[in-house]
This record gives C-alpha cells, structure tokens and sequence, in this order.
C-alpha cells in the first residue's frame, strides 16, 4: 500500500510543470478563474440592463434630435465592445475602461444635448439605466481606487446633470436624489463582492504557490538524502568489502579476486549519480571513442569538433574502458561548460604506443582541487574514480591560464 502511495504521489508532482512560465500559472490559477466568472456574470447582467436602456432611448425625446444618434452610438456600441470582449475572455479590460470612460464622457454632455429641452416628467432617461453598468466596467477594468472613484462619481454626476436639465426644481432634488442614493448603495455592491472575490481567489493562488514551493523543497531534499544514503550504503557494502578481502588476501587468487571487487566499487561509486554500468566489453577503436566523444558534448550542447591523432596500428580498447573514458571525458566538458562557460573549450583523442589519451581543455578561471566539497561528486568520481576503475590515470592541470583534464589509459594495464 506505502509502495502505491507512493507511486501515486510521485505521478502527480510529474504533471505539475517546472517552468518560470507555468509556475507563473501555477500562481494564478484560481485568479484567472474567478476573473472570466466576474467577466460573465457582468456581461450577462449588463445584456439584460443594456437592452432595457436601448429600448428607451428609440423612444426618448429628451435629447436634441441631432445630439441623440452620437449619443446611442458612443454609448451602445461601445456596451456592445465590452459584452462582446466578456463573452469570448479577451480584451476585458480594455474594453470595459473604453466603455466606463464614454459613458462618463456622455453622461458630462449630457446637459448639452438637452439644451432647450424642458423635460415633461420626473422619469429617468435612457442615460440612468446604465449607471451602475459604468461602476461594473471599472470594476473589471480598473484598480481599487479608481474603482470607489468610479462607483461614487457617476451617480454623482447624474445627480448634478439631470439637475441642470431640470432647472434645479425641488421635485428633481427629492426624485433624482433617492434615485443615486439606490445607485451609490448598489455600486458598492457591485465594487464589495469583485473585491472579495479577486481576494479570496488571490489568497488561495498564494497558498497553493507556498504548498508547491514547500513540496519542491521537500522533494529535492529527500532526493539528496537519497541519494547520501545510497552512497552511504554503496561505501559500506562494496568500497568496505573491497577493503577486508584486500587486507585478508594472502594467497595471487585472493588478491586478484580483491583487485576485482575494489576496481568494480570504483566503477559503481563513478556512476552512481548517472545509473551507468560497465557495459560490454566489445571492443572499440580509437575513431569511435573520439565520436562517442563528440556526440555526448553534443548533446550537451556543446559543439566540439574533437581533434583526433589515431595510429593505424593502434589495438582496439575494450569497451568498459572506452565507456569510462568516454563518460569521463564527457564530465569534463559538462565541467568546463558550467564553471567556465565553454570559453577555449577543446578536445583531443590521441592513440599511439599502446597508450590512449584524451584531454579536455578549457580557458577559464581555473580552481583549486582541495576547495571542493567532499560531497560533489564531479571530479573525484566521474572522472578521477572511473577511469581508475578501468586501471587508467587522470590528471588534472588547473590555474589562471585555464584547466585541462588529461585521461590516459594503456594496453599494458588493461
């Protein structure tokens, strides 16, 4: 059962991706959701509000006959931009902040275009049905205090210009003031529950952001115990064991057997962070070591053009040690490639006399050996520990003029 939690667990943190943009999405996920909701319950409303008003003004004769046509236009075209931009989720704000500023803009002329025109009725024009629309469309279109600033300033100013049409008369102070007072309280709720909806959804983003980031840490921290442990346990069975049969060989046969356990825990210790084994012994040639070699920089991303002296009459070099070279060799590169950027990077293969040799060099800042922590593994076991696995040497040269790893193998050790 622990095992299939396990496995569960492990299929689920697979799917959650680990890009800066998707981690971005991760943070958002629930804030975007609740923005297209807001979106469409607004556009819904605002069809149901809007239709009402253009019925309205077909028939309105408070507004000058010239001034009523630019009127509709601005004003229900642009409603019509913002229900059209909330129904397919693009252009929302843009759309709602065109539609909030005309509307304000209309609602300022508007004691223009009643000029000379005496109002026969204390009923509302067409104009008053869309106030609240206009604290909607700053609500998805702009921040907080704009928002209040919105909510409070169109029936404020309906207020003051359908005062100006009505010539200040006390029967439009009772009427047109009740009217805002119902318009201000119904913009505040409209502004209150965007507000509480945009918060609560930000808050569970930001929680579930924490969850991930916290599971992340915990995950990579559990690997590298892992990974401590199976190194740990990796010393204690094989290195150790090597060890007392070594201390315990008193006889050529016991030795060798020794020899053989010590150069096979060398071998697994240099691949422990890769899974890599010996592999077969098939023989290889000097020209498929060299590229073996620069297909692996290559897929480092490396482009490496390896400089190659092979002698026709070199011996084939057992597969293990061209796999250990090679894997060797390609460390080194990974190496140059992260502390000194790839700068001067270059390799060689040369095969002659018996002796392979390949050399990985770079024009970097250099370091110094005994500086690095006994638990990177880099160096002292994917370069230094495999080769000596397969009974070759490596020899590191390293300083301000740059760093090259020399990798030599000879029949004769074989």
């Amino acid at each position: 059962m622990a095992g299939d939690g396990q496995t569960v667990l492990d299929t689920a943190w697979a799917q959650i991706p680990r890009s800066r943009e998707a981690t971005a999405g991760i943070g958002s996920f629930t804030r975007s959701r609740v923005e297209r909701i807001i979106s469409i319950a607004a556009a819904s409303g605002s069809v149901i509000i809007g239709t009402q008003a253009f019925i309205a003004a077909l028939g309105s004769t408070q507004e000058r006959p010239e001034w009523r046509i630019p009127l509709m236009v601005a004003v229900f075209g642009t409603l019509a931009f913002m229900l059209l931009a909330c129904a397919i989720g693009r252009a929302v704000r843009v759309a709602s902040g065109v539609f909030a500023l005309v509307y304000v803009l209309a609602l300022a002329s508007w004691p223009i275009a009643t000029a000379g025109v005496v109002p026969d009725t204390l009923d509302e024009p067409w104009i008053w049905y869309l106030v609240n629309l206009a604290t909607l469309a700053a609500v998805l279109a702009f921040p907080l205090p704009l928002q209040i600033a919105w909510m409070i300033l169109a029936p404020l100013l309906f207020y003051f210009v359908r005062l100006v049409q009505g010539g200040f008369a006390t029967d439009f102070w009772i009427a047109v003031g009740l009217d805002v007072s119902f318009a201000l309280i119904l913009g505040g709720v409209l502004l209150t529950l965007g507000w509480m909806l945009r918060s609560v959804a930000a808050n569970v983003d930001e929680t579930r952001a924490r969850a991930v980031s916290s599971y992340a840490q915990a995950a990579a921290a559990d690997a590298a115990e892992q990974e401590r442990v199976a190194v740990a346990a990796l010393m204690h069975d094989s290195v150790l064991a090597a060890l007392i049969a070594a201390e315990r060989a008193t006889t050529p046969r016991e030795r060798t057997l020794a020899a053989a356990m010590a150069r096979e825990a060398l071998t697994r210790l240099a691949n422990t962070e890769q899974d890599s084994h010996e592999g077969t012994d098939d023989p290889r040639d000097g020209l498929e070591l060299a590229d073996d070699i620069e297909a692996a920089a290559g897929e480092l991303g490396a482009d490496v053009d390896v400089h190659r002296e092979i002698a026709p009459d070199i011996a084939p070099i057992p597969g293990r040690v061209a796999r250990a070279l090679t894997l060797a060799a390609t460390q080194a590169v990974a190496n140059a490639l992260q502390h000194a950027g790839g700068a001067g990077l270059g390799v060689a293969v040369i095969a002659r006399d018996g002796r392979v040799r390949v050399e990985v060099h770079d024009a970097g800042e250099g370091f110094d050996l005994d500086d690095i922590p006994d638990d990177r593994l880099g160096i002292r076991a994917s370069i230094i520990a495999r080769v000596a696995a397969v009974g070759g040497t490596a020899d590191l040269e390293t300083g301000s003029h740059g760093t090259t790893v020399r990798l030599t193998w000879r029949e004769a050790a074989a």
